[in-house]
């Protein structure tokens, strides 16, 4: 303890106003509430706006009158948040105590207020916690609770420090917070660039995404005559008509589609719709019988929960997996929490109706596709249905996607890779 300096308890500092037991009548207008839903570590939040009249204002008064430059400190849900009153005519709620100095005592709460929010009193508080649910303190505990007591001249320098350095502290925040949103943005615009060929040149001397196509075509009819694929009666075939207007070709019937085309394309690309060229394997949920968390038999992947910055955590297996996702799949959760992302880099597991799986069937690049799929990531949200949020597998196979020559596939990939990790070093940077 600094010469000069005394320790005292709660109570002998402040004088305590509870209105705990006492609840108020709310009303739309009147007299200020001020409850411990607004009270903050440090502030007070009047986005939750409650009234009580004057005749109850009145009759509360008789437990003390919390004044303009009090403390407000939360007793229950949450413990142990403080903020100085802001107000010159309110009255404390329910879960609060309201902390006011005694007579003509000087005392500086704004340095009590950061002594109130440190460690060291927060760490009282839970020492001498109540309730398991929703913790607490007892009024007769809290008042014995130990503060350090300086000098005024002290408080008055040790607040003035303080608040200059919570300042400080909020401005590179919002800036941190400032550069986050720009760099969100920017890789937005990335990828916005990436899918309509403007982000690494294009090379005229490129196979034309067409020509890809017609392998793939070739491919697939070779399979069809092994038996090992159905032929598509719905194929979808879409092509850039002499009027320049885009068309979709299924079975023998044409329509045009311009107002379905998102964008220009360069003019050795195409558009296709994803189920052309990729499988999409819906999951199915396991009962909890068939399922443990002490890693016997392969992955099961339950939802949003497993997915973790563009991987995927694994917490629980199953002996008896049904629908298999494989290694190289691009794994999207469709109910719930819907748009999350990530490769499967870990091999076989078993994915729940949560998840669909995109298999890359014919050798494309599937970190293009991811690309593809992220851009279209909020028109995909958009489209989700019911109270538990869901979408279709009709909204992932119709989606139109732009395929431009394989060599500026692994061109952009390639690019983005180098881009996002020069973003992701100046995120760090701000941690």
């Amino acid at each position: 303890m600094p010469e000069g300096w005394s320790w005292a308890r709660l109570n002998q500092i402040f004088n305590f106003i509870d209105y705990r037991g006492s609840t108020p009548t709310k009303i739309s207008s009147g007299v200020p509430l001020i409850t411990a839903k607004n009270v903050k570590s440090g502030y007070i939040d009047y986005t939750v706006d409650d009234y009580i009249s004057e005749d109850e204002y009145a009759d509360r008064q008789q437990r003390g009158i919390s004044c303009y430059g009090d403390i407000l400190f939360t007793t229950e849900a949450p413990l142990g948040n403080a903020a100085i009153a802001d107000l010159d005519k309110f009255s404390a709620g329910q879960r609060l105590i309201t902390f006011q100095h005694y007579g003509n005592q000087k005392l500086n709460n704004t340095n009590f207020l950061y002594f109130l929010l440190s460690d060291f009193f927060q760490n009282q508080l839970n020492a001498n916690k109540t309730g398991s649910t929703v913790a607490g303190i007892k009024a007769a505990i809290l008042k014995g609770l130990f503060l350090p007591v300086p000098p005024i001249e002290e408080q008055q320098r040790i607040a003035a420090s303080c608040k200059n350095m919570f300042n400080m502290i909020e401005i590179v925040k919002n800036e941190q917070e400032d550069i986050s949103k720009l760099i969100s943005i920017t890789k937005s615009k990335i990828l916005d660039l990436a899918i309509r060929g403007k982000l690494v040149p294009q090379d005229p001397n490129d196979e034309p995404a067409s020509v890809l196509l017609d392998r793939i075509q070739s491919e697939k009819e070779e399979l069809i005559k092994a038996g090992k694929i159905k032929r598509d009666k719905k194929e979808s075939v879409i092509f850039k008509g002499e009027d320049n207007s885009y068309y979709e070709k299924i079975g023998s019937t044409i329509k045009n589609i311009d107002n379905s085309i998102p964008f220009e394309i360069p003019e050795n690309w195409c558009f296709i719709r994803l189920k052309e060229l990729w499988k999409l394997i819906s999951g199915r949920d396991l009962s909890p019988s068939e399922y443990n968390d002490n890693q016997d038999g392969i992955p099961y992947i339950t939802g949003a929960s497993n997915f973790r910055n563009g991987k995927i955590e694994l917490v629980r297996w199953t002996s008896s997996p049904q629908v298999i996702t494989k290694q190289g799949d691009l794994l999207l959760t469709c109910k719930g929490t819907v748009g999350e992302l990530a490769f499967n880099d870990f091999g076989n597991a078993h994915i729940a109706r949560q998840i669909m799986a995109i298999r890359n069937t014919y050798g494309l690049n599937v970190e293009y596709l991811s690309f593809c799929i992220s851009f279209y990531i909020e028109e995909i949200k958009a489209v989700a249905k019911g109270l538990i949020p869901g979408i279709s597998r009709e909204d992932i196979l119709n989606l139109i996607l732009p395929i431009p020559p394989e060599n500026y596939q692994r061109l952009v990939v390639s690019q983005i890779r180098r881009s996002n990790h020069a973003l992701y070093l100046i995120e760090k940077s701000l941690i």
